[in-house]
């Protein structure tokens, strides 16, 4: 049977706006290597009365149980108490404990303060989690269920301790299975259309698990397979794994889920020894931004126009005063006029374009807000395509940069 667990991020300011729990990845990370699922992360003020009771319910309800923070000398630090309470044990005095505080502080030169003290009590029955980075020891102690541990709330010392003190501890405990995922970073659908073309599929499947995330223009696909071992977990992904992908096709850009289109595209280029240019009127640079996100870019990013007005349109890039006037500055025409006159000045490979109506305001009747003309012009020739995003400036702007990137990501693939 699958082992749970439930994490417990402990602190009053952590509520606030201007700290972030990063405990709880690391320990997810820990123990999805164990093949422990993590079904709750919690994030709790230094209430005892509210700590002991939410300890108390996941006590009995999942196997693994991990606090981290509340672990120091002060009166706010009440995880030790809290968990005695949910466990309906005692706090003892470990005298263990207290030679090893006493011997840190006079290895500072420091005097040791009465309610240091407090972190050399122990839950009746556990066992001290050394810490050699600071004072406060963590503690592990089996349940009905499975286990209970305290870590402290420092990364720098939570960290060390989880992988070489817990982790050890609960190796023994847990049933032979590993957790294994598999993604696919997608773009050039939407959400619903995607889950409405995958849904059939994976809905055939209890294992693998199948996660939708959504971007604008971004799409992540998580596959999440348990099993006994590594190569039957992957059996599992494969399964499932390449029934999406066949449905998909090229709008699967990645598998890795850190690498975003701007990478790919970037490799791309490399690969093909090419370089590419930008002419932005609607994005504003934001596709320039992209593609110089990633050290390096140097490599194959010659440079960009950000040609906001018709005049600039006409002055710096060459686009011609008789196709603004009978088309207009938002048109299939300007809009490859602009790819053309970045790649004519620059001397790129490719050169992307971007024209269109951001809003709020603009637009026309036959072209209103959210109309976004992209071009690329390269060896092959000069292609535009027309798009409508709505009327969500952000989503405007963010949505026609993925679009581009992705055209042009297509276009290099065609050159293979």
């Amino acid at each position: 049977m699958a082992k749970t667990a439930e994490i417990f991020a402990i602190g009053t300011e952590l509520l606030g706006a201007d700290r972030l729990d990063t405990n709880s990845l690391a320990i997810t990370e820990q123990l999805n290597l164990l093949g422990v699922e993590v079904v709750a992360k919690h994030v709790l003020g230094d209430d005892r009365e509210r700590l002991s009771k939410d300890l108390r319910m996941a006590i009995e309800r999942s196997n693994i149980v991990i606090t981290c923070g509340g672990l120091g000398p002060t009166e706010d630090d009440v995880t030790r108490e809290a968990a005695a309470a949910a466990l309906g044990c005692k706090l003892v005095l470990s005298l263990e404990q207290e030679s090893i505080l006493i011997s840190k502080f006079r290895q500072l030169n420091r005097p040791m303060a009465k309610n240091n003290l407090r972190q050399a009590y122990l839950l009746e029955g556990a066992e001290a989690l050394p810490n050699p980075l600071g004072t406060a020891p963590g503690q592990f102690i089996s349940t009905p269920h499975g286990a209970l541990a305290l870590l402290p709330g420092p990364p720098r010392e939570l960290k060390p301790m989880l992988v070489n003190e817990l982790v050890p501890r609960l190796k023994p405990v847990l049933p032979p299975q590993v957790i294994r995922v598999r993604t696919f970073r997608i773009t050039g659908i939407g959400e619903s259309d995607l889950d409405a073309l995958i849904a059939p599929v994976y809905k055939q499947y209890t294992n693998p698990v199948t996660t939708v995330l959504s971007a604008p223009g971004d799409q992540t696909v998580i596959l999440r397979a348990k099993a006994a071992t590594e190569a039957e977990a992957d059996a599992l992904l494969r399964e499932l794994g390449n029934k999406i992908a066949e449905l998909l096709g090229d709008r699967i850009y990645s598998e890795k889920p850190q690498e975003g289109l701007e990478t790919v595209v970037g490799c791309l280029l490399r690969k093909r020894r090419a370089t590419v240019s930008t002419a932005e009127s609607c994005t504003g640079g934001l596709l320039a931004g992209r593609l110089t996100e990633q050290g390096g870019s140097s490599d194959f990013y010659l440079g960009g126009f950000v040609t906001y007005s018709v005049a600039q349109k006409r002055d710096v890039l060459g686009v011609s005063k008789d196709l603004l006037e009978r088309y207009g500055p938002v048109s299939e025409p300007v809009a490859a006029a602009m790819a053309e006159g970045a790649r004519n000045r620059t001397g790129s490979t490719y050169a992307l374009s971007t024209t269109g109506y951001a809003g709020p305001s603009g637009g026309t009747e036959f072209d209103p807000v959210g109309t976004v003309y992209l071009g690329i012009a390269g060896p092959g020739g000069t292609q535009v395509i027309r798009s409508r995003y709505g009327a969500d400036r952000f989503r405007i702007r963010a949505l026609a940069v993925q679009a581009a990137l992705d055209l042009l990501r297509k276009t290099l693939l065609k050159t293979a």
